[in-house]
This record gives structure tokens, C-alpha cells and sequence, in this order.
């Protein structure tokens, strides 16, 4: 039987330290931020209580080794496939489109 909480709930165990130390948000994490706040302007997403939701459904792996902004992404996605916003092969089709572009910037 699996248990009732995610990988989020560290159930009061020791966590690993916190780096404080300021730092650049990179490009791409601005990019996830603008997508979140558009899907909730849009109504896309009722609120962030939503992707709070979408990270609790992360597997173990998936949250462990993901930054927060990717969390945010993965979450992002996962609620608007479960909405039928957008179906998991038009999302994956969007995802490999991007990467060709990136490739094909890179060769050049």
C-alpha cells in the first residue's frame, strides 16, 4: 500500500541545509514564473493552491532531483493536461519542437 503523502512531506524529519546565498534567476525560470502567472490571468489555473497540488503528485525522483522552478513547470503541466487544456501528446509534441529549435541553435 502506498502512503497517503508525497515526497514533500518530510514528516518532520531533518531536511538538508537552505542556501541563502542570493543568486540570478536564469532566463528559463523567468519564463516558467510569466507562464504560471499567464495560465492564472487566463483562468487557465484557479491559483498557485493548484500547483501546490500538481508538485504533491511528483514521484519521489521527479521531486528529489528537480529545481523549484522545474517543479513549477512539471506541475504547470500536469494540471493543465489534467484539465484537458492541453492533451499529453500536444504537450509533447510542444516539448520536442523546442528542443529542435535549441539543437539547430546550437549546430549553427
Amino acid at each position: 500500500m502506498s502512503e497517503p503523502w508525497g515526497p514533500h512531506d518530510v514528516g518532520g524529519q531533518q531536511g538538508a541545509p537552505i542556501d541563502l546565498a542570493e543568486h540570478d534567476t536564469a532566463y528559463w525560470e523567468w519564463q516558467i514564473d510569466a507562464m504560471v502567472r499567464l495560465a492564472l490571468k487566463k483562468g487557465l489555473i484557479s491559483d498557485f493552491a493548484e500547483l501546490r497540488d500538481g508538485i504533491e503528485h511528483l514521484a519521489q525522483d521527479d521531486y528529489d532531483k528537480c529545481t523549484y522552478y522545474e517543479r513549477w513547470a512539471k506541475s504547470l503541466a500536469y494540471t493543465l493536461v489534467s484539465r484537458g487544456v492541453i492533451s499529453e501528446q500536444q504537450l509533447s509534441n510542444q516539448i520536442d519542437a523546442v528542443r529542435a529549435r535549441q539543437e539547430a541553435e546550437v549546430a549553427a
